[in-house]
């Protein structure tokens, strides 16, 4: 066997910025949209386009710190490294790392469950066997080759973002009719309204966690301070418009109370094109789960590599394959707590964590660039290096949002 090595073997940089931009939307673009739709239509009614609106803004400002970091410090495990860059405490930064790793493991774990369920319905196949074949399967892509990962995530992505095109094309409206009837999307000024939206935006938002990810393909990424920025506004952009547009067109074709009782609610849009569209659009729901497990197996193993290459994980978690350049130890360990946690573990409760953790994370990551330019500040030393550079005022936006968030959902949770 080829020995591992992770002094000298650094990861290949062969993605640029069409294929990271694809990525990054096929992190966003898939099971969450495809199941939450229905979801955000309950919760918002005939606002769930706004509701969509509101989550965006919210991903945009984390995106707009997410892109300024990465330019300053492109390296695998960035979330951590960017809270120990803020807050100067390599505690809090591992803590971070590891909770990255978490929302990943519980998030494919949870996908690889929902997509084994799935199939399922028209598969007969043991739940058990299913999960096993489909985890070392996704482990195996993940350790080929991040050239051959991210063009597996971009085949499906087409797929995923064709599918709903076609979706929203058949649907049962028009343009003509959605603008003669943009009133309707419109809300009053009445506080149960916004709460439903602002509940639907929380849902929605689960919808949008994945352009985070993109940084820890850091050392993967050619021209990496230029490209990994602009992908990362550019995805978050794109899939803000999608999910708006969609939704749009959903909520004008089919009923807020139908799209919420649909367990696909996607498929509702086509269901009066007949057998194979229907059956074509639960094929596409099969592929966005294993698109969304196969990204977060390898963010999480990425994210293990660059936690042991900063000592704030075992070291054999930064060893690289001299064959593949891929973290191969990493994928594997991520991989195997994934089918343990898929096989044994109830996953509910974990699963309405990954958002809660998500956004403290977010607000860590906004609050550590605003420290990092208040110290630039202060020691008029400013960083004019290579990428984008924000006014202070945009991170520390983005942070109190994360928060506002997370304080609206406690303040629901505590009430109910």
């Amino acid at each position: 066997m080829l020995e591992m090595q992770t002094e000298t073997i650094p990861l290949k940089r062969s993605v640029t910025l069409p294929f990271l931009v694809m990525y990054g939307v096929g992190t966003m673009i898939g099971a969450g949209f495809y199941a939450l739709l229905g979801k955000v239509a309950g919760e918002a009614l005939m606002y769930a386009p706004i509701a969509f609106l509101c989550s965006g803004v919210l991903a945009l400002f984390s995106s707009f710190s997410f892109a300024e970091l990465s330019s300053r410090y492109p390296v695998s495990a960035g979330e951590a490294q960017y809270i120990r860059s803020g807050f100067n405490n390599k505690s809090l930064a591992t803590v971070t790392g590891w909770l990255v790793i978490l929302t990943g493991i519980v998030s494919a774990a949870t996908l690889t469950v929902a997509t084994i369920g799935f199939l399922q319905v028209n598969v007969a196949i043991p739940h058990t066997l299913g999960i096993i074949l489909l985890v070392i399967a996704m482990a195996t892509v993940a350790a080929w080759g991040i050239g051959q990962s991210v063009a597996v995530v971009t085949i499906i992505t087409i797929i995923e973002v064709s599918a709903l095109i076609y979706a929203a094309s058949v649907a049962d409206t028009s343009i003509g009719e959605i603008a003669d009837n943009w009133q309707a999307f419109i809300p009053p000024a009445d506080a149960k309204v916004w709460l439903g939206i602002f509940s639907g935006a929380f849902l929605a938002f689960y919808a949008f966690i994945g352009f985070e990810d993109m940084v820890n393909m850091a050392e993967e990424v050619k021209n990496v301070r230029s490209t990994l920025p602009k992908a990362i506004i550019i995805s978050v952009v794109v899939t803000s418009i999608f999910y708006i547009l969609v939704s749009i067109i959903a909520i004008s074709a089919v009923t807020p109370a139908q799209l919420e009782n649909s367990k696909a609610p996607i498929v509702e849009l086509v269901k009066g094109q007949g057998w194979t569209a229907t059956t074509g659009l639960w094929i596409v729901s099969l592929l966005t789960g294993l698109n969304g497990a196969l990204v977060q197996i390898i963010m999480a193993s990425r994210v293990a590599y660059g936690l042991a290459n900063s000592e704030q994980a075992p070291r054999w978690l930064g060893k690289v394959h001299p064959a593949t350049r891929t973290p191969v130890l990493a994928t594997v360990f991520i991989s195997a707590i994934i089918l343990a946690l898929a096989l044994y573990f109830p996953l509910t409760t974990l699963a309405k964590l990954t958002s809660t953790i998500i956004l403290l994370i977010f607000a860590g990551v906004n609050f550590s660039l605003w420290r990092i330019k208040k110290r630039e500040q202060i020691s008029q030393n400013f960083d004019q290096g290579e990428g984008p550079r924000y006014p202070r005022w945009v991170p520390f936006v983005g942070g109190s949002l994360c928060l506002l968030v997370l304080l609206f959902q406690t303040t629901i949770l505590l009430s109910t």
